[in-house]
């Protein structure tokens, strides 16, 4: 089964609108197994329209649009598919009494608009498929082994239409799914990660791998083709633990796509592991600013084990706040292993913490030498009284620097944690 998006809305084409849909409707196709030839996206205009059905029918077996079913005269989606396959448009009973029920509802005493029911009108060969989310109805049209499904625009109208109504509708049209899962890894980069697994990624049939770079981190994306989920699962397991043996102290998250899009993995990994150790923290920071403490307050829960975080920007306020002894800013500078050695035992110790974590350097523009460039940043990590500390160089502008320095002493903590040597 071929098929092809179409996305209706000349908002669309202006950048007034972001187009959501297509991207949420590839992933769901793709976890059925069913191949997305093309994606289109087309003005409310008729000619352009039957071009557009004539276009992807010529070359898949089935166009899905979402948009244009609105009650408007612009709104032209489903009257351009019957036009295509030359079926008449008429009143469709049912879905008329649940609009003109929904419009009642929401707006008591007021007459239904008389252009809702336009929305009401289908071929009598059509599929009509009710939107308990909205009153545009979609529809499945079928001629000559073609189908157009036409669907609302609005996302939350659209999916809920997907999972209820068309997805089931798809399944008979597929005898195996896609399922996929995905890892992601701190503290290795993309040109690494593909050397190390190499043998892997030349030999893979089913499942397949692929590598994704991602600011400071990257993902890998394990997909197997299977009859059902309990197949692929197995599949996926044997692909990881694969994976795993190999680069398993960089991967702190794995699960199904959704963790791709997320900010929030790793200082969640992290939060999580010290809730269920019951393994107090405090932060003391200087030139991330705060990030790290901000990053594990994302996490709900915390507050069990999250004592305090401080920002001291200053020598002066790394003396009087975490003990931070003069001498070693004299002879060493506040940018160093010695300073960020004693930053995060003061808080730890300040704190009356199990851990203290800390960051100092220069995240720029401005403030660098030659003997301490920008992007010098040492990160500490105190843990029952053992300190380890990282002297990282990174590249970038100051938003950069001061992320990577916090996602870096997380990702330490991760791995110290977990008992990984670093």
């Amino acid at each position: 089964m071929r098929v092809e998006l179409v996305s209706v809305g000349t908002e669309l084409l202006l950048g007034d609108i972001v187009n959501t849909n297509a991207q949420y409707l590839s992933k769901e196709l793709a976890s059925l197994g069913i191949e997305v030839f093309n994606q289109s996206t087309v003005g409310d205009n008729p000619k352009r329209l039957l071009e557009c059905f004539d276009e992807a029918l010529k070359r898949s077996d089935m166009v899905i649009t979402t948009g244009g079913l609105g009650p408007t005269k612009d709104d032209l989606t489903k009257e351009m598919a019957a036009e295509y396959f030359g079926q008449e448009m008429v009143l469709h009973e049912e879905s008329w009494k649940y609009i003109e029920e929904r419009c009642r509802r929401f707006s008591p005493g007021k007459p239904v608009p008389p252009n809702n029911k336009k929305q009401a009108y289908f071929p009598k060969e059509a599929t009509v498929i009710k939107n308990n989310n909205g009153t545009a109805p979609g529809a499945i049209f079928e001629k000559d082994g073609k189908r157009i499904i036409v669907m609302p625009g609005p996302p939350r109208e659209m999916k809920a239409m997907f999972e209820e109504s068309i997805r089931p509708y798809l399944m008979q049209f597929t005898d195996s799914m896609l399922v996929s899962r995905v890892m992601r890894l701190y503290g290795i980069g993309e040109s690494a990660l593909e050397i190390a697994i190499e043998d892997i990624l030349d030999s893979q049939t089913n499942p397949t791998v692929a590598l994704y770079a991602k600011e400071a981190e990257v993902t890998i994306r394990i997909t197997a083709k299977a009859k059902n989920e309990e197949e692929a699962k197995v599949m996926l397991d044997e692909k990881s633990a694969e994976i795993r043996e190999i680069v398993g102290k960089y991967v702190y998250a794995e699960g199904d796509s959704s963790i791709m899009d997320g900010e929030s993995a790793l200082e969640y990994s992290v939060a999580e592991l010290l809730v269920k150790r019951g393994k107090t923290i405090a932060a003391a920071e200087s030139c991330t600013g705060g990030l790290v403490a901000a990053q594990l307050i994302n996490y709900p829960g915390i507050s069990e084990v999250f004592v305090e975080g401080c920002v001291t920007y200053t020598n002066e306020a790394k003396v009087r706040r975490l003990g931070v002894s003069q001498d070693t800013l004299d002879k060493y500078g506040a940018v160093s292993e010695q300073t960020a050695r004693e930053m995060a035992e003061g808080i730890r110790r300040e704190a009356g913490s199990d851990i203290g974590v800390a960051t100092t350097g220069i995240a720029g523009p401005g403030g660098g030498t030659d003997e301490k460039p920008v992007g010098l940043v040492y990160t500490a990590v105190c843990v029952d009284g053992e300190t380890f500390v990282r002297e990282n160089h990174f590249s970038g502008d100051r938003r950069k620097v001061r992320n990577r320095a916090t996602r870096q002493v997380l990702s330490d903590l991760r791995m110290i944690l977990e008992g990984i040597e670093i």
